[in-house]
């Protein structure tokens, strides 16, 4: 049991401890529970502590120490010790009855506050939490936009990757298409004035041999003629 804690002295919250010391509140509960561990011993309220001047003063020692927590929460532990076997003080800032307290309207006051305190301390961080659990909601649902985002813009580059090859590829068949119509117009030219020049062919030969033919014949006569005039010379 506490023996060291002055008559009427102030008790302090967790959140007025963290403002005093320049620490965090869950760092303050972190700290008390290294203290404890080691065999510190808080003032306790049931289950919550009541911190005074000299439990502020063993946390701003965890604050500062450069070594490791537990080996300094050892040391206040000592100290604790010798201040307590040395201490003939009994009284306490806050009794343990509420019928003591109702005795004393300045410690009612007092553990009045100290709740107040703590229920606008647990109030603030139920809004922090409230706060830190919307803000997460928040960036989930931007990162679920963004991913939308990029799986569109995606979907949308891929389609229009897909209708530009579609675009090339019909064009390149329509080329094609064209040069092989091309090819089959110039090939049916070229056969036409193959066709043209055979025919004139066949037409010349015709002629050649009709020619040939009138010749013989007109060959033919004259002989005839001559080997009359000969027999006729000869005679």
């Amino acid at each position: 049991m506490r023996r060291d804690i002055q008559l009427n002295e102030r008790a302090f919250s967790s959140k007025e401890v963290a403002e005093e010391v320049g620490i965090a509140t869950p760092t303050v509960r972190k700290y008390g529970q290294i203290l404890e561990r080691n065999g510190y011993e808080f003032l306790k309220d049931g289950d919550r502590r009541i911190f005074v001047k000299s439990d502020i003063g063993a946390l701003i020692a965890l604050r500062d120490t450069d070594k490791p927590l537990d080996d300094t929460a050892k040391d206040l532990v000592y100290q604790q010790k010798e201040r307590l076997e040395g201490s003939n003080e009994t009284q306490v800032a806050l009794p343990d009855t509420y019928e003591n307290l109702s005795r004393d309207p300045n410690q009612l006051n007092e553990a009045l506050m100290f709740l107040a305190n703590e229920l606008a301390a647990t109030r603030e961080m139920n809004v922090q939490l409230t706060n830190d659990m919307s803000e997460l909601k928040t960036k989930v649902s931007r990162l679920q936009q963004d991913h939308h985002v990029i799986s569109s813009s995606i979907g949308n580059s891929a389609q229009r990757t897909n209708a530009k090859i579609e675009q090339l590829t019909e064009k390149q068949n329509a080329h094609y298409e064209t040069l092989l119509e091309q090819e089959k117009q110039k090939s049916e030219l070229l056969q036409k004035e193959i066709q043209n020049m055979r025919d004139e062919q066949k037409k010349e030969w015709s002629s050649q041999n009709e020619f040939n033919r009138r010749l013989e014949v007109t060959i033919q006569k004259r002989s005839e003629k001559w080997r009359g005039l000969f027999s006729l010379f000869r005679k």
